[in-house]
Formats: C-alpha cells, sequence, structure tokens
C-alpha cells in the first residue's frame, strides 16, 4: 500500500551522501551485500535512517526474542501496516537468513491460521500491541505470559513497532520500489 502523496526525493547512494549516510549505507551493504532500495530513500534524512538502524540492529543483535521470532514479529508488524515493501522483504529474510518455517511465514503473508502454537501467541501479542496503541488487556497479557513470554519481551515488541512504522511508513511515503532479490517473495496487501 501507497501513500497517495508520493515524496521526491531521489534515492541517496555511498557517493552523494552525507558522511553519516555513507557509514549506515556501507555497514548495511556490508551485512547484505547490497544497499536496498528502501535504505537509500531513507537516507534522505539522516536522523531517520540512522534511527531506524540503530533501532533495528539492536533488536536483531541483543534482543531477547530469537530470529524467527524477530521474523514473525516484523511480519505481523508490517502486515498490520500494509507495507508490501516490508512484507515482501521479511519473507525473503525469513526464508533465507531467519529460517522462519515457511508454512509460519506464509500463514502470516495470507492471514490463516499459524501452525505454532508459540508463533501463533506471539504474532498474535504484536497484533494486540499495534491494534490498541500499547494498551493490551489483562487477559491479552496473561495469554502471552502463558506462552512462554516475559514482560520483557512486550518492551521488545514496543521497539520492533517503532522501528517497523519508521520504514513502513517510509515506504509508504517512497512508494518504495522492491528489489529483484526480495521478488520472489513479493506481497501485494
Amino acid at each position: 500500500m501507497n501513500a497517495e502523496y508520493k515524496l521526491t526525493l531521489q534515492p541517496r547512494t555511498m557517493t552523494n551522501s552525507e558522511p553519516r549516510v555513507k557509514d549506515l549505507l556501507n555497514n548495511t551493504k556490508q551485512k547484505m551485500g547490497f544497499v536496498p532500495n528502501m535504505y537509500a530513500a531513507m537516507a534522505n534524512s539522516s536522523i531517520l535512517l540512522d534511527s531506524y538502524s540503530h533501532g533495528y540492529q539492536l533488536l536483531r543483535d541483543e534482543s531477547k526474542f530469537n530470529p524467527v521470532e524477530q521474523e514473525v514479529i516484523f511480519l505481523a508488524i508490517s502486515r498490520a501496516n500494509g507495507c508490501d515493501y516490508c512484507m515482501s522483504a521479511h519473507s525473503f529474510v525469513a526464508d533465507n537468513m531467519s529460517k522462519v518455517p515457511i508454512e509460519v511465514t506464509d500463514a502470516i503473508r495470507n492471514d490463516t491460521t499459524i501452525p505454532n502454537v508459540k508463533l501463533a501467541a506471539l504474532t498474535l501479542f504484536t497484533r494486540v500491541m499495534f491494534n490498541t496503541r500499547g494498551l493490551p488487556t489483562n487477559d491479552d497479557v496473561n495469554v502471552f505470559l502463558a506462552a512462554g513470554y516475559t514482560e520483557h519481551h512486550i518492551l521488545e515488541i514496543i521497539l520492533a513497532i517503532s522501528v517497523k512504522t519508521i520504514s513502513n511508513y517510509a515506504n509508504h511515503l517512497f512508494h518504495t520500489k522492491l528489489d529483484g532479490v526480495f521478488e520472489a517473495r513479493q506481497w501485494v496487501n
């Protein structure tokens, strides 16, 4: 889904970006092997890209969620925000890097029953946090905790919602073109 309005700012590269952004783009290229279009678009604002990159990396490196759970959260948020770009990219990452079972990724993509009870509870609670704007009921939290998660996990879901909101909204406004590497898992809202 894209915004009616499309930002006219052109994607940035390592050659036409300010030094702070060059470092962020270079780090991304080293980790992924290329600079995704989303990063090139967000590079128009060094503080936006830096905030996104920092929060995203903290979640990846220091979260109490394992890589499969992290991806499930990112997919649940991106789907709730209707971000075609992030749904496609995170589906690719889920399949090829985080090793999320494809039936779990596809269930989130298609809004069908997730065949893993714990990951289903994680997806549900992430959606509750998103849809209620951080106002879950006692029952919502108790179901999440009963699935084996902790209150620390709740705080990390808040970070994930923040990070994904940055990228999802930027993609809506830039109408970010999907990178070729993600096309096999293209998702359209």
